[in-house]
C-alpha cells in the first residue's frame, strides 16, 4: 500500500533510538523527508545520513524554549514547512504514586506535556493553513491501564492524551488529524531497563505470559502503525488511541 507520504515532511522527536527511530525509518521508507531529533547530535546525524532525504537537528527537550527552536530548525533544514510531527519524549523515573513528590509530578508534566504542547503550537498554524497535518504521539498503554511502578509516566502521558483528544476535535475540519499510538511491551532498550528496574527474570517471564501474542513486539511493527496514522488513507482517523500491545491490555 502506498501511504501517500512521498514528498511530505516529518519531524520525529527523540528519534535516535527505540520507537522514535523505528517510526522515523518507517516514514522515510514511505518517501517522507524526515528530521531526526535527539540529544545525541552525532548519532542523530549518523542515522539521518542513512535515510534518503533526511536531516538531523539536535534537541534537549528539557531546555526552556526547545520546542520552538526545534520546529524552526527542522523546517529550515528541510526547506519546507512540517507536515507531520511525531511527539515523543523521555520516560520519567520509576516509582509509586504514594511516594511521588510534587517536584516529580511537575517534572513528568514538563517533559511529557508542556514540551509537546509547545511543539504543536509551533507547527499547527501552518498545518491548518495548508489544510493538511498529522500529529501522532507515542504514548503508553498506561493511559488505559496504569502500570505498577510507573506512576509518573501514567500521569504525564494521561495528561498529554487528554490534551490531544481535545485538540483533535478542534482541528479536524482543517484537515489535521491527531492520534496516539500506545505501545505495550515492545523490545527496546527502555523496556529492558524497566524490566530490570521493576522485577527479576521470573517477573519478565510472567509479563510475556500475560501477552496473548506470546512475545514482546518488534520496533518495526510499532513504526508501521505510527506511519499509517500519518498517511493519506488515515485521514478519517482522529482523536484515537491505537494500542500496539499484542492484546495485553485488559481494558476495552
Amino acid at each position: 500500500m502506498d501511504l501517500g507520504l512521498r514528498g511530505r515532511t516529518a519531524l520525529v522527536c527523540a528519534s535516535t533510538a527505540g520507537l522514535g527511530r523505528a517510526t522515523a525509518e518507517a516514514l522515510a521508507a514511505e518517501g517522507a523527508r524526515v528530521v531526526i531529533s535527539g540529544r545525541r547530535a552525532e548519532l542523530a546525524a549518523e542515522i539521518a545520513a542513512a535515510l534518503p532525504g533526511a536531516e538531523s537537528v539536535p534537541c534537549d527537550v528539557t531546555e526552556p524554549g526547545a520546542a520552538a527552536r526545534l520546529a524552526e530548525a527542522a523546517a529550515g533544514s528541510l526547506g519546507e514547512p512540517i507536515d507531520i510531527v511525531v511527539l515523543n519524549g523521555p520516560g520519567p523515573k520509576t516509582g509509586a504514586a504514594a511516594t511521588a513528590s510534587a517536584q516529580d509530578l511537575r517534572g513528568a508534566i514538563e517533559s511529557l506535556l508542556i514540551f509537546q504542547q509547545e511543539l504543536v503550537a509551533a507547527v499547527l498554524p501552518g498545518m491548518r493553513e495548508r489544510r493538511f497535518g498529522r500529529i501522532v504521539a507515542i504514548g503508553s498503554v498506561s493511559i488505559a491501564e496504569p502500570i505498577a511502578g510507573l506512576a509518573l509516566s501514567s500521569v504525564g502521558r494521561s495528561a498529554l492524551a487528554a490534551y490531544l483528544k481535545t485538540l483533535a476535535g478542534e482541528v479536524a475540519a482543517d484537515g489535521v488529524t491527531v492520534n496516539l499510538v500506545l505501545p505495550g511491551r515492545i523490545d527496546t532498550d527502555r523496556v529492558r531497563q524497566l524490566d530490570a528496574a521493576l522485577g527479576d527474570a521470573s517477573d519478565a517471564a510472567q509479563r510475556t505470559a500475560g501477552i496473548p501474542v506470546g512475545r514482546y513486539g518488534a520496533v518495526d511493527e510499532f513504526g508501521a502503525v505510527a506511519a499509517f496514522l500519518c498517511s493519506r488513507q488515515a485521514g478519517y482517523v482522529t482523536g484515537s488511541a491505537i494500542r500496539v500491545d499484542g492484546g495485553m491490555t485488559k481494558a476495552l
